[in-house]
């Protein structure tokens, strides 16, 4: 890439971050998810005890002093459960979104610039895949692989590759044709490098705001599967099986399902504002966005 294209990326991105931080819903989903995600990364800090530690006798307290959020029904403390319990979010959220976008991206870009061929055959396994519905995927690789989330976190990145590929393909449909591409070509270069230096720099705006939807499904499908009790095992806490562990105590102690679905939601939101904020800054119909 030209130092000139590299400054004009530069001046780019930063005009798109000038734009996000006059977007108020945006800001509130940014300060929201980033929050949520820091308080995961810090939990060891930030958790009064051990999320796995059991309190003989104390089952079943309410919120005090003592406990701030109160108990479950095996006397563990469930703010250090909540803290701790967003960490297998964030894990496949940073790691089976992007593995997964990327795959898809890759496979879009081929797809679309390349022979009919490659084009008919790529799109109809992209289509294979898709037709599965997300918690299907997941059932299907814990059924084979087992529970855990490193298996969720696979499930959620399988999924995720019709989905960037078809974005990725009707992007490079769209500017194959456009005049700094034909430039390219007709200087003499190689497919590969149009593919990946001219084409895929004018698809991450709208990859980006896809990826930002993407965390928000994987984040309902992790909670889904651990209530299920095909992601995160126990002890190790997740928001998902709080909310189950919550179902056996809901008369007594209501609380308990009320926490982790309060935080759940949260995320999910901030994660919905922060995307509404990225589509509009990076307007895929606002011209300027492309090198």
């Amino acid at each position: 890439m030209s130092a000139r294209r590299r400054s004009g990326a530069l001046r780019f991105w930063l005009q798109r971050a000038a734009m996000l931080r006059r977007h108020p819903l945006g800001m509130i989903g940014l300060f929201l998810t980033v929050g949520l995600a820091l308080t995961a990364v810090f939990a060891p800090l930030l958790a009064p005890y051990d999320p796995t530690a059991q309190f003989a006798g104390k089952e079943l307290l309410g919120p005090g002093p003592e406990f701030l959020l109160g108990t479950d029904r095996l006397g563990r403390d469930v703010l250090s459960r909540l803290l701790y319990g967003g960490r297998p979010t964030l894990l496949v959220g940073i790691i089976a979104v992007p593995f997964g976008a990327a795959i898809g991206t890759i496979i879009g870009i081929v797809a679309g610039y390349t022979s009919d061929l490659v084009d008919t055959i790529s799109m109809r396994a992209m289509d294979l895949i898709f037709s599965f519905p997300a918690i299907l995927i997941g059932v299907l690789v814990v059924a084979i692989r087992g529970p855990g989330v490193e298996n969720v976190a696979l499930a959620i990145a399988i999924y995720n590759i019709p989905v960037f590929a078809r974005l990725a393909r009707a992007g490079v449909t769209r500017l194959r044709h456009r005049e700094f591409v034909e430039a390219s070509v007709a200087v003499g270069a190689s497919r590969v490098r149009i593919m990946f230096q001219d084409l895929l720099p004018n698809l991450f705006p709208s990859l980006l705001v896809q990826i930002g939807v993407a965390m928000a499904v994987a984040g309902l499908l992790e909670a889904g599967l651990s209530f299920l009790g095909l992601g995160s095992q126990a002890p190790d806490p997740s928001w998902g099986n709080m909310l189950a562990d919550a179902r056996a105590s809901l008369r007594r102690a209501p609380l308990l399902g009320v926490f982790p679905g309060a935080v759940l939601a949260t995320f999910l939101v901030g994660l919905n504002f922060l995307v509404d904020g990225l589509r509009d800054v990076l307007d895929p119909r606002d011209t300027s966005t492309e090198a």
